[in-house]
């Protein structure tokens, strides 16, 4: 089953994924306007969801100049369930912040801090507000129309 809600308040199951050590794919648009998908780790605030990666990066420089992404998160325990989320990057915070919050996320994904030998520029946070968001999986189809 599925389940389409079309607004920027996170669905619960996307925040209860965003939340646990479940892997996402960001899509961008290249130059070309062609896309690219990425492998990230995922976090949440409750109201968004964010990413983290580096200023030098290809994924980075595509939401510079166009900041609509598309956001799937696998449920790692069954991967027949997922979060499937379109919205823009409306934020995004370097610095000190964002270091720690890579440090944050590699806790969840790794149980240790993340290596700074890793780090190539400058650490930057994406914040994303979701415009679209489509659950699929068991039980999914709770409390919103189906599309």
């Amino acid at each position: 089953m599925a389940a389409t809600k079309s607004d920027p308040e996170l669905h619960s199951t996307t925040a209860e994924l965003a939340s646990g050590p479940n892997y996402g794919v960001l899509t961008t648009l290249l130059p070309s306007g062609n896309l690219q998908n990425h492998y990230v780790w995922v976090g949440t605030d409750g109201k968004r969801l964010v990413v983290n990666t580096e200023v030098h990066r290809q994924k980075f420089k595509n939401v510079e100049r166009d900041p609509r992404v598309t956001l799937t998160i696998r449920d790692e325990q069954d991967p027949y369930r997922y979060a499937e989320v379109r919205g823009e990057v409306v934020e995004t915070v370097r610095g000190q912040e964002a270091r720690d919050h890579i440090d944050e996320l590699s806790q969840k994904y790794h149980g240790a801090p993340y290596d700074p030998e890793d780090i190539k520029t400058e650490r930057v946070m994406l914040w994303i507000v979701p415009s679209r968001q489509t659950i699929v999986g068991p039980g999914s189809d709770e409390g919103s129309p189906a599309s």
